[in-house]
């Protein structure tokens, strides 16, 4: 897994299960993606990392639903004023 990149850190589910003592080992050391049709499907990684990320989000949730009416003032200001153009240009004229 030398440079990170998605193709050195996966393998196809055919593969997985032919040889899944390796991978499993492998996922010790990194993340190892599992492809089906080209696709990444499953990640297999550490349980150590997994207990990790799952702390992690439970410490910070990064994502909430609330209703329009609920938003503070700040942030309806923040998003009527945020930048969308670097994401999509067609997003960012929609915000206009």
């Amino acid at each position: 897994m030398p440079d990170g990149s998605i193709t050195n850190r996966s393998v196809t589910s055919t593969e997985f299960q032919t040889r899944a003592g390796l991978y499993l080992e492998r996922a010790a050391v990194g993340p190892v993606i599992i492809t089906k049709y080209d696709r990444p499907s499953r990640v297999v990684l550490d349980f150590e990392e997994y207990n990790r990320l799952q702390a992690l989000a439970k410490a910070r949730p990064t994502r909430r639903a609330v209703k329009a009416a609920e938003l503070a003032p700040e942030e309806i200001e923040a998003i009527e004023t945020a930048d969308y153009s670097h994401i999509d240009p067609e997003l960012g004229q929609l915000m206009d």
